[in-house]
């Protein structure tokens, strides 16, 4: 039996009718055969008459045409129909919406034929749009979650704000409040269709040459309010110039994001450390904190759209922050890692490739 190598499931036979098949079938005419000769001889000895004698042979070959009929739709309905139907009622039931479908192949592994691949493909398509359904489900669950609790705030203060005879300093916290929280939804959003138009990659990297060092100081000193407020102890190390190749400006919302998360994470009086270094071809930047670290659970999930493994800053985010880091880092075919132990604060490190043009010499 002849079989093709496939990348995903081995060898596979190329056939549903094996040479033995046809051998057995091939046998049983020649059989047939020799009772007809042999039903000819007795006819002959018995004297029986021509027309019984052709009567008798008809007979027989009608027998044995009906014989050899009903073992070939016995063969093509176990070989094809059967199988054909099942992948039928199948895809009719994925149509429907139904995911859970699985077909079990005819065959044991050594024994797989294309219809076994087919059948094997099919349920993984399924098991991936039953995954992507799940995903489209959890991913507007939480997008209406998110956008309700932020509309339903501003929606209650703005009432509160008709009562004319508030003093003017609460007046003045209620719209301070409706527009933290109209920030907050304006970051959602934003973050939405960044992360929409990434993952579709209508946001193509513009790569060009840049001081990464020069990007890193100018990210932390947008910080230096919200450090200073909580009086944390910023530490930096960070060379005196490292040219990359990469888009700044994608970068710029990884580092944004990371000493962000590091800042509020961070309890008063701890320590958030800056740190980049050049190795061979890549550039490391890494950003720790001393603050309330993760458990196992948090950090298996740390990348996923809306986690967020500590509800009690929850109002100071949106869950989607990491998920835009991940998916700029990866696009600058760089890798971000991440290391944590409950109540000992967290590190992130991303390493990227250096990429730098040959001759490439930048204004001081």
């Amino acid at each position: 039996m002849k079989r093709v190598n496939t990348k995903v499931y081995g060898l596979v036979r190329v056939s549903r009718f094996p040479l033995a098949q046809f051998g057995i079938i091939f046998g049983g005419l020649l059989l047939a055969s020799g009772l007809h000769e042999g039903l000819l001889l007795l006819t002959a000895r018995l004297d029986i008459g021509d027309m019984i004698t052709v009567h008798v042979v008809l007979a027989y070959w009608v027998a044995v045409s009906l014989g050899l009929a009903f073992l070939t739709r016995h063969l093509m309905k176990k070989t094809y129909e059967e199988p054909l139907q099942k992948l039928a009622a199948a895809a009719s039931k994925v149509a429907r919406g139904d995911f859970s479908v699985y077909i079990p192949p005819l065959h044991s592994a050594d024994q797989y034929d294309y219809l076994d691949v087919m059948i094997l493909d099919f349920n993984k398509m399924v098991a991936e749009l039953g995954s992507m359904e799940t995903l489209k489900t959890d991913f507007f669950s939480n997008v209406s979650h998110e956008i309700k609790t932020p509309l339903a705030v501003i929606q209650n203060t703005a009432q509160l704000l008709r009562d004319k005879s508030l003093p003017p300093e609460q007046q003045a916290e209620y719209v301070e409040t409706i527009e933290k929280y109209a920030r907050r939804l304006s970051d959602l959003i934003g973050n939405i269709l960044k992360l929409n138009k990434l993952e579709k990659q209508t946001i193509q990297p513009k790569a060009e040459p840049y001081d990464l060092c020069a990007q890193l100081a100018d990210c932390a000193l947008l910080f230096e309010s919200r450090w200073e407020e909580k009086e944390i102890d910023f530490e930096a190390d960070i060379e005196d110039r490292a040219v990359i190749q990469a888009d700044a400006s994608l970068l710029e919302l990884v580092w944004n994001n990371l000493l962000s998360n590091a800042i509020k994470f961070t309890e008063h009086g701890g320590t958030v450390s800056l740190r980049q270094s050049t190795e061979g071809d890549h550039v490391v930047v890494s950003v720790s904190d001393t603050g309330c670290g993760m458990d196992e659970e948090t950090l298996r999930h740390i990348f996923d759209k809306f986690y967020q493994g500590d509800t009690s800053h929850a109002t100071e985010g949106n869950g989607l922050g990491l998920a835009l880091v991940l998916r700029i880092v990866r696009m600058m075919g760089g890798t971000i890692s991440v290391s944590s132990q409950v109540g000992q604060g967290s590190t992130f490190t991303v390493r990227l490739p250096v990429r730098q043009a040959e001759d490439t010499v930048l204004p001081d």
